[in-house]
């Protein structure tokens, strides 16, 4: 009854258009009040907002963000794409597999997936309209380009899986390298394969033009690879922590879009101020999560739902499937960030006691996340990039539907061969 009273508490409050963060705070104190004390709940709010705020690894969430926003203010991502459709360009459908290459070297970099496909739209989207690409097909590169960001490490995703379940941010920022890797070639893949069933979806052989006909634009790209040893070395190279990394990392962004001569005075205060909207946000849906948390710890959810599997016979592998699918169905409908640190310490927490690695399925959730991302009605990216391209979120979608077949398949080899993600920390 207890249970059934905090989700009626959470979706009332979610109707009543409440702030996620705001909801899942209020839905948890309501619930606690069912529970414990009055004086214990002011105690744990008061450990809740200490814990949170005095905990070192919630400033990696700002540094990243405001990483990624340094990086699109300085429009880094167009020495990107045309660094890379030089090296594409005279590949069937090269502009498109270009703009895969420079969102997962651009992933390399930020934490931020919205900012990623927000920065490649602007600067892919006109030159691939001139070179003849079909609406559908350019927006839905750029679209899944961007997701790469919450793979490939530093990743914000990571970052908010690690704080709520207690699991190494390195160790998670590892295992992500080759799952991210291994999506970023399924996706050039399939733009290979579509444009051969579908020639008329791209242009004739020989059409590919230039990202950026501005001369001044040479594409140099070894600032951004500067940036990405910076941070993966020195962080796996053990001379930084997450923390200290990402403020590094945040400070190298910066010199790089000021190097790059595009950094205005009024892109800098835009970048600061997105930063700051966005980690507020993140930090509010935290707190909030962490009193939902401590209902769901005093009543007992994880016990509750182990008794249940003992009870229904299903084996452990039936019980994840199950759970990867709730995982995709809440991605339809519920932000991403806000289903990890709701949802993360309950279902980990399962899957520990069902006996699989914590890190595996760290790496399955945000690929559960990553498909969200770009998978209708709510596709966080995809309204980005219908924004940013002042395309039609119809369009958008029709876009991303070959790319979510790939993302599935992925997700279906990430499951059967857990070494993929684990292999690189042994």
């Amino acid at each position: 009854m207890t249970i059934a009273l905090g989700l009626f508490c959470i979706v009332a409050f979610l109707l009543l258009a409440l702030p996620i963060g705001f909801a899942l705070g209020l839905a948890g104190i309501v619930s606690l009040s069912t529970l414990i004390p009055d004086r214990a709940i002011l105690a744990l709010m008061t450990k809740v907002f200490y814990e949170t705020t005095a905990n070192s690894i919630i400033l990696t969430v700002p540094m990243f963000v405001l990483m990624a926003e340094f990086l699109g203010a300085g429009g880094v991502a167009e020495d990107l794409l045309l660094a890379c459709n030089r090296l594409l360009r005279r590949i069937r459908g090269g502009m498109a597999m270009a703009c895969i290459l420079a969102g997962t070297v651009h992933a390399a970099a930020t934490g931020s997936s919205s900012a990623s496909a927000a920065s490649l739209a602007r600067a892919s989207f006109p030159a691939m309209m001139k070179a003849g690409y079909q609406p559908a097909l350019a927006v839905g590169a750029i679209a899944i380009a961007g997701t790469l960001a919450i793979m490939i490490p530093p990743s914000v995703a990571f970052v908010l899986f690690g704080l709520m379940t207690e699991t190494s941010v390195g160790k998670l920022f590892l295992a992500g390298i080759i799952p991210g890797l291994i999506t970023a070639l399924g996706y050039i893949i399939t733009i290979s394969v579509l444009l051969r069933l579908k020639p008329e979806l791209g242009p004739k052989p020989g059409y590919e033009v230039q990202v950026s006909d501005r001369p001044e634009n040479k594409g140099a790209v070894w600032p951004m690879m500067a940036l990405i040893a910076l941070i993966l070395g020195g962080l796996y190279g053990g001379l930084a922590t997450p923390t200290e990394i990402s403020a590094i990392g945040a400070i190298g962004a910066l010199v790089i879009s000021m190097s790059t001569g595009r950094m205005t005075r009024h892109g800098f205060i835009e970048a600061v101020a997105a930063t700051m909207r966005i980690s507020t946000l993140i930090i509010v849906i935290i707190v909030g999560a962490h009193f939902l948390g401590y209902f769901m710890t005093f009543s007992k959810i994880t016990d509750a739902m182990l008794a249940w599997t003992a009870q229904s016979n299903l084996s452990p592998t039936s019980v994840m499937l199950l759970v990867v699918f709730i995982y995709l169905l809440l991605g339809m409908v519920l932000d991403q960030g806000a289903i990890i640190i709701l949802t993360a310490p309950i279902s980990t927490a399962l899957m520990v006691k069902l006996g699989y690695d914590p890190i595996w399925w760290g790496v399955v959730i945000i690929k559960t996340a990553e498909i969200g991302l770009v998978h209708p009605p709510v596709g966080v990216v995809l309204f980005v990039t219908s924004a940013a391209t002042k395309t039609d979120l119809k369009t958008c979608f029709l876009g991303v539907i070959p790319f979510i077949i790939t993302e599935l398949v992925i997700l279906g080899l990430l499951l059967a061969f857990p070494q993929i993600s684990l292999w690189i920390l042994h």
